[in-house]
């Protein structure tokens, strides 16, 4: 998967804090790297399926970087989780703001990390990229939950 999306954003996969996403799990026993990684591979093939036209880089980019808090929301204890019981709604700003600290991000980019847990998030997606990326995380979520279970 990772050479996949590599043409994209190969700076996202090389960076130091983004690969500390592998010591986080997501759902059941994913990592968030690897929960990210499906992600962004399932909004491509949505984006090539619908023919929706949809810029790729920012695509992957986003997809990659919607979940990039940096903590394990499991651990509630957790310094870094300042809402442990509220993280559904309150991770993609904390993604964003963390995204924004090691990334030169587009607008595109940083709406779709930042609505990418609509209708929670209140304020709809506004571009294509964050619609293709909210329906993609779902979708993978749902999948990673239920073979957990």
């Amino acid at each position: 998967m990772e050479a996949l999306l590599r043409p994209y954003a190969a700076e996202v996969l090389d960076h130091p804090n983004f690969r500390r996403t592998k010591d986080f799990i997501q759902h059941s026993n994913v990592s968030v790297y690897h929960h990210v990684l499906h992600v962004a591979c399932c909004a491509l093939e949505i984006d090539r399926r619908l023919h929706l036209g949809c810029d790729r880089c920012q695509l992957v980019r986003a997809a990659l970087l919607h979940d990039y808090f940096l903590y394990d929301w499991h651990e509630h204890d957790a310094p870094e989780n300042k809402h442990p019981r509220l993280h559904g709604f309150y991770h993609p700003g904390i993604a964003a703001h963390n995204a924004e600290k090691d990334f030169n991000l587009t607008e595109r980019e940083l709406d779709a990390i930042r609505k990418h847990m609509w209708p929670l998030t209140i304020l709809p997606p506004s571009h294509r990229e964050s619609w293709v990326i909210t329906m993609a995380d779902k979708y993978v979520s749902a999948l990673e939950v239920l073979k957990g279970r």
